[in-house]
């Protein structure tokens, strides 16, 4: 009983995790600090997982998935329409990894109708590839924030990755009540993904505050400085 109240706790979470990211980049128009990789990784991922569910017959995984997968479409779709340059550079590697995910889900679903092999066993391929996939698609966005700290970060949204990291903590207890060593490290992976995130977005906050709090001297210094302190602020 504890466990399934885990595994919806978790599911209201996942559900509830993508919708503060689709305000921020559907409704505000805010994409910059996105991964076109994980973003696309996003839309494929859920519908993956939504066959799994389908074929291991887990209505936790298909009713999370299916509103995750929505999310995902949209978040997607605001990426590709506020920032075309990138979408042009960077759509190869992110939609061939999307749609080699896709095919496999496909062949999942088909292989789960042939004689001799069932919805469980073809399922249980299924979570392997899923798992080797949502490892993967947990290391683009982290490391695309670390690799340059001084980005715009104002289209990732904090919200998102702190339920993100919840979600994932719960996913991981699930996954271990269930006996699902797929779910479980898919919801380990991504609780340290998460964190990492969470952690540069919150430090990244910094900076700012205290360039902030110490403009008005910079502004206060005599004429001669003001040039020097033009070039600093620029260059910050």
């Amino acid at each position: 009983m504890l466990i399934t109240v885990l595994g919806w706790f978790a599911a209201a979470l996942s559900m509830a995790l993508l919708w503060p990211q689709v305000w921020t980049s559907c409704v505000r128009r805010r994409t910059a600090g996105l991964s076109l990789t994980a973003t696309w990784l996003g839309v494929a991922l859920p519908v993956g997982w939504v066959t799994y569910g389908l074929l291991i017959g887990d209505r936790v995984q298909v009713v999370t998935n299916t509103v995750a997968a929505v999310a995902g479409v949209a978040v997607l779709t605001a990426l590709l329409v506020t920032q075309p340059a990138l979408s042009r550079r960077r759509a190869g590697a992110g939609a061939g990894a999307a749609l080699v995910l896709l095919l496999a889900t496909a062949a999942a679903a088909g292989a789960a109708q042939l004689p001799g092999i069932g919805g469980r066993a073809a399922g249980s391929v299924l979570g392997a590839v899923l798992t080797v996939a949502v490892v993967v698609a947990n290391i683009p966005q982290p490391l695309a924030l670390l690799r340059d700290r001084g980005q715009d970060l104002s289209g990732v949204s904090p919200a998102r990755w702190a339920f993100a990291a919840a979600a994932n903590l719960c996913w991981s207890g699930y996954g271990h009540g269930v006996a699902q060593p797929a779910v479980l490290i898919c919801g380990l992976t991504g609780l340290a993904s998460s964190l990492v995130v969470c952690w540069v977005l919150a430090t990244a906050a910094r900076p700012a505050r205290t360039s902030a709090a110490t403009r008005p001297a910079i502004i206060a210094e005599s004429t001669e400085a003001e040039s020097a302190d033009a070039l600093v602020l620029a260059a910050a």
